[in-house]
């Protein structure tokens, strides 16, 4: 970060606004690590771009996204964040044509609510075949 000098007062210089769209790509082992390294990318991602606002809704879809793939699919995991100037899109792609389907919990169950809370905390989401697989994405507008 660079100094501007005004008058013996210093400031740090303000950074540009990035220009919009943006997108970053992250892609991660099947492994159980997986699914806390997203969450730490999106959330730091957002967090820089100043979208702080919209940081812990999409570590939290990013995680359970990402935990579906390992605990469902078993391969590897490959993130796109795309931020544009009305809303952020996170898709996680993986090679398996088996798609996700929100299933009851019963009250004593530890997990299977993850599609349910990405649907609650989106504004949209959705699941997009690629051919050689799936995209499962959300987006939360600005």
């Amino acid at each position: 970060m660079g100094v501007t000098v005004h008058d013996s007062v210093c400031e740090p210089e303000r950074p540009e606004r990035p220009e919009l769209p943006l997108a970053y790509t992250l892609f991660a082992p099947a492994d159980s690590s997986s699914p806390k390294i997203c969450r730490d990318f999106v959330r730091s991602a957002l967090l820089t771009l100043g979208l702080g606002h919209l940081a812990e809704a999409a570590a939290l879809c990013t995680s359970e996204l990402v935990t579906n793939v390992h605990q469902h699919t078993k391969g590897d995991v490959h993130l796109r964040a795309a931020i544009a100037d009305t809303h952020v899109r996170i898709a996680v792609y993986d090679g398996s044509d088996q798609l996700p389907s929100p299933r009851r919990a019963p009250a004593e169950d530890e997990g299977g609510r993850g599609l349910f809370l990405v649907t609650a905390l989106s504004d949209v989401c959705g699941v997009t075949p690629t051919g050689a697989g799936k995209g499962v994405w959300f987006q939360l507008n600005r």
